[in-house]
């Protein structure tokens, strides 16, 4: 299938990928840019957006061809008394290695600073490569528009996808209880967050065997320390002022007693989230001995994706084998 010499709208368009297409990027209404009318091959040369693209389309593609692999959080009743849940859902992507099935799933998250969700660079091209590693693997999308508490409703998403996917553990092909999770930017603070109080434990779910936070956000105190307060901001995100948030879980390095063993992927010149938070979750969770490994890339900045073309290419693949040397 030759996708490289495809536009982006034209495959977007394509009607087999209705339930995912319109989030692509979650929020950001792609038809309207430039980069619709440009093919894959295109973006690609121009850096427009990192990632495999055409591997990630071909992998939705084939799933979409099953008539088994889109699934929204929310019945239209409550989508109807909060349209914030509207559109949120789980695409199901299983991989074709039959050990899979013995294997954690993966439950991935793409980060989007919480206004978007990246799932064209962040989840349909790493959940293929996850799938040629032989791992099942199910992409979340959740909520970025709300006024308030939003992470607390991010972890409700977070449990709304697993009571789905443990309701259909049999026909999924999955171990209901048994499951890594993966997220990217702000997407890799709500991996975070869920191995809290406020995550798992509150919902009653059992603990992931793993974690693999992508160029995470971690520490509110990093945020304070350059100027981010937006009384509005803090407020849609935490439902109280930043420095109200710095004494709860959501400060994450000061939380890390519940994690599972955890992966860190970054680079070294991450313009947008600074190097940091990585660093002090991984100090956090050594001094309270929960295994962790963390890999820095030399170059490369923000939202590296699958780090196609760069230091950081293969990283999923050092990643499950880090997991799989734990066992």
């Amino acid at each position: 299938m030759d996708l490289e010499n495809r536009t982006l709208g034209s495959l977007l368009s394509d009607p087999r990928i209705a339930p995912a297409a319109p989030n692509a990027i979650r929020a950001w209404d792609l038809s309207k840019e430039d980069v619709w009318n440009k093919t894959l091959r295109q973006i690609k040369e121009e850096h427009i957006f990192a990632g495999d693209l055409a591997l990630g389309f071909d992998r939705l593609l084939s799933a979409a061809d099953t008539g088994d692999w889109a699934y929204p959080l929310y019945t239209p009743a409550e989508c109807a008394e909060d349209p914030a849940v509207d559109g949120t859902n789980l695409i199901r992507l299983p991989s074709d290695d039959p050990a899979a099935d013995g294997r954690p799933f993966i439950l991935l998250v793409p980060g989007g600073g919480f206004v978007n969700v990246w799932n064209l660079t962040e989840g349909w091209p790493i959940a293929a490569q996850f799938n040629r590693l032989g791992y099942h693997v199910f992409i979340l999308t959740y909520r970025v528009d709300a006024k308030e508490k939003l992470l607390e409703k991010n972890m409700q998403d977070f449990a709304r996808a697993l009571e789905i996917i443990r309701n259909s553990a049999d026909r999924f092909r999955v171990r209901a209880d048994k499951y890594i999770t993966c997220g990217f930017s702000a997407g890799g603070y709500l991996v975070c967050l869920w191995n809290t109080s406020m995550g798992y434990p509150a919902h009653g779910l059992p603990k992931p065997q793993a974690v693999f936070p992508v160029y995470p956000v971690t520490s509110l105190k990093e945020q304070i320390r350059y100027g981010d307060t937006d009384p509005a901001w803090s407020l849609r995100l935490y439902g109280c002022s930043l420095a109200e948030a710095t004494q709860t879980e959501y400060d994450i390095p000061e939380h890390v007693e519940l994690f599972p063993p955890c992966a860190i992927f970054l680079t070294a010149q991450d313009e947008l989230v600074d190097p940091e938070n990585s660093k002090l979750l991984y100090a956090a969770l050594q001094k309270v001995r929960i295994p962790c490994h963390m890999e820095i890339g030399p170059t490369g900045g923000h939202g590296f994706a699958d780090g196609e073309g760069m230091c950081m290419a293969g990283w999923t693949g050092r990643a499950v084998k880090w997991f799989e040397g734990l066992e």
